[in-house]
């Protein structure tokens, strides 16, 4: 099922899907309301549960005592040309900073395997690799 969204006053967003329904703000010092968290903010949520959620269902498979994943994520954008990792010709890349703690009886071979599970999940690779936009046209009312 699709997420949709509408726009209302201001910058406050809704966004629905599978009957759930939950808003998207600016803060106050860029022009919004504050009645919710950022859009980038709400991706670096969906990203780090993602990633969570992804650690959780292989531990589980391979048995292990994974007990909680604490994840911190944070962004920032710099010009293409300004970023010494970079050699394309992008104007813009993003640097998404993260730390994890995985909770639990782990040795060190586990919470290393963790770590790149959770590189693996599907929002970071959704983020990661390449992706196209397709424009679809919506029905009017």
């Amino acid at each position: 099922m699709p997420v949709e969204l509408t726009l209302g006053e201001g910058t406050v967003t809704t966004i629905r899907i599978r009957g759930h329904e939950w808003h998207a703000d600016e803060p106050l010092e860029a022009g919004g309301s504050d009645t919710g968290p950022t859009p980038g903010e709400m991706m670096l949520g969906a990203l780090g549960s993602c990633m969570a959620i992804t650690c959780r269902l292989y531990a589980e498979r391979k048995g292990w005592d994974l007990q909680g994943v604490d994840v911190a994520l944070d962004y920032e954008r710099f010009r293409g040309r300004d970023y010494p990792a970079h050699t394309g010709d992008d104007l813009f890349v993003h640097e998404v900073r993260e730390a994890l703690v995985f909770h639990g009886d782990l040795d060190d071979k586990q919470l290393a395997r963790l770590r790149d599970i959770a590189g693996k999940c599907p929002v970071h690779r959704l983020l990661a690799y390449p992706t196209y936009f397709v424009d679809l046209e919506l029905d009017e009312d």
